[in-house]
């Protein structure tokens, strides 16, 4: 499991020859590191006095995004195992007629599979950003920082998931299943970046240059 790995043996196996963990991992962990900051801007708010008016809502916020951190570290390894599937199908034997209509069927199941698990975290971004514009709306001012850092972990993992499912459109023939994936991954990308762009520059004018 690459999320019981120390920070360092995830990063060797990143850097090895081994196709996976690659990008769909990491762009995982991205949004669950996402979601890990905007929880701690949460804890960092609840219990202040000067926040009290908001601690109800800070809280609510805290337990959407335990929620989404959960999911998205499940991710980082459902990732590499959606793609060690798509390697299995490959290696089925193609010596029959039989055979390679079952491979290609395969390959098939596998990759679709393989994409899906990219778009879940696609979606999982989208319902991230609201909470982290409310920690940098109403959340402790001393850490706007991180939820600044926060938006751009979930936008980069957003884009990254992105990348990884349009690769694998490019594999499946299956022409509603494609144009569907395409059209809703499109949306959820446009949706994450405005939203990150948003927060970023809503981070920046309240800092001091």
């Amino acid at each position: 499991m690459l999320t019981s790995k120390t920070v360092s043996d995830f990063l060797t196996e990143t850097a090895s020859n081994s196709p996976a963990p690659g990008g769909g991992s990491v762009s995982a962990l991205a949004a669950a590191l996402g979601t890990a900051l905007t929880s701690m801007v949460c804890r960092l708010t609840v219990g202040k006095k000067k926040y009290a008016e908001v601690q109800t809502e800070i809280e609510a916020v805290l337990l959407k995004s335990e929620s989404l951190r959960e999911k998205a570290a499940a991710l980082i390894d459902e990732d590499t195992f959606a793609f060690n599937k798509v390697m299995a199908a490959f290696a089925l034997p193609k010596d029959t007629e039989d055979q390679k209509s079952a491979r290609t069927a395969a390959i098939q199941e596998a990759t679709k599979g393989a994409t899906l698990v990219p778009f879940h975290l696609m979606e999982l971004c989208a319902d991230a950003m609201p909470l982290i514009h409310v920690v940098v709306e109403k959340g402790n001012q001393n850490s706007l920082s991180d939820a600044g850092v926060a938006a751009l972990m979930m936008s980069a993992a957003c884009e990254g998931a992105a990348f990884n499912v349009k690769i694998n459109l490019g594999s499946i023939n299956d022409p509603p299943f494609v144009s569907y994936l395409r059209n809703k991954t499109n949306a959820l990308l446009k949706s994450v970046q405005t939203s990150a762009q948003a927060i970023i520059s809503r981070v920046h004018s309240n800092l001091v240059s």
